[in-house]
């Protein structure tokens, strides 16, 4: 596929035209602080791998609704004292996996704590182990139009408010030092990681790769490759449903979160994905409030983005900030 988007210096100078609600820092203050009234409770089991070079952990915290979510805390086997840690979370329809497909983070002398996706886990990967118990109003098969009847019932209402609580998780590990903690994800992993990035104010740094759940107005109009695709399937049944449709989806915009930025971001974007078009990384990119940003573009490149190349990028710019 070759270039379908804006022209670069077009990308690099557009904004969204999500119309950020009125209540969206209340809404988030509220859904947050209910999500407190539960007992963190991490629990952090140690198991046998048969890896010799990390220590890998069995984690279950309370998430939204004190719901269990589950995840692998990973850290390198002699560390003795607080490390520096990063906190992943993975793409759309994946799972934590296994421990065995989470070596990188570990093998660069930071703690790993990788959060399984309430719901999810099915799809590709080592799979996942955690439920959603929460149902909801007819939606279309996928996630993207689960409880988009109303924000209080929308799928990613639970899993945003899941990753700040993972984040919370994995810093009470007594190896972790909270003071340097990182948040990455990849595809919908970047798009809950920008979601953690406004909400969480005392990040160390994010580091979202072609990131989902971005500009949701554009993205449901001009890419027809799911998952967006699931909203225009879901409006085609629902006729006159797209202004309600919309404005759910205003409240988990990665564009209105990233106003909310606060830590140094490094952002990548694949100029023929289209999955996750570049104008929709770039409408978060551009509203991302901190200073200390960067973006890597990958020309030619649909959704696998940089791949390997990004991963040995975020290496070397994570050692660049200490």
């Amino acid at each position: 596929m070759a270039l379908f988007d804006l022209p670069l210096d077009e990308l690099r100078e557009y904004r969204s035209k999500s119309t950020e609600p009125e209540d969206f820092d209340a809404f988030w203050s509220k859904t947050l602080g209910e999500a407190r009234e539960h007992d963190l409770d991490a629990r952090f089991e140690l198991v046998d791998t048969g890896l010799s070079t990390v220590k890998v952990y069995d984690v279950t915290f309370a998430g939204f609704g004190g719901h269990p979510v589950k995840g692998w805390f990973t850290i390198p086997a002699e560390v003795s004292a607080p490390i520096p840690l990063v906190v992943e979370f993975v793409g759309y329809g994946g799972g934590r996996g296994l421990p065995h497909e989470h070596l990188l983070w570990a093998s660069t002398g930071r703690a790993h704590f990788v959060m399984d996706t309430r719901g999810q886990g099915s799809a590709w990967g080592g799979g996942g182990g955690t439920a959603d118990p929460v149902g909801g109003a007819p939606a279309y098969p996928g996630f993207m139009t689960r409880g988009i009847d109303a924000p209080d019932n929308y799928y990613y209402r639970r899993v945003f408010t899941d990753a700040v609580r993972a984040v919370e998780a994995a810093r009470s590990h007594p190896l972790a030092d909270p003071a340097r903690t990182v948040a990455l994800g990849a595809s919908q992993g970047g798009g809950i990681t920008i979601a953690v990035g406004g909400l969480v104010p005392d990040l160390a740094a994010i580091a979202p790769d072609v990131p989902f759940l971005c500009d949701f107005p554009r993205a449901a109009t001009l890419t027809d490759r799911h998952p967006y695709r699931e909203i225009g399937l879901y409006l085609k049944t629902h006729r006159g449903r797209s202004e309600d449709a919309l404005r759910t989806l205003s409240y988990f915009d990665g564009v209105h979160f990233a106003a909310r930025g606060r830590a140094p971001a490094l952002f990548s974007v694949a100029l023929e994905d289209q999955t996750c078009p570049p104008s929709t990384v770039f409408a978060a990119f551009n509203e991302w409030a901190h200073d200390d940003k960067t973006i890597e573009v990958y020309d030619f490149n649909d959704h696998e983005g940089g791949g390997p190349y990004h991963e040995a990028a975020k290496v070397r710019w994570l050692r660049s900030l200490g």
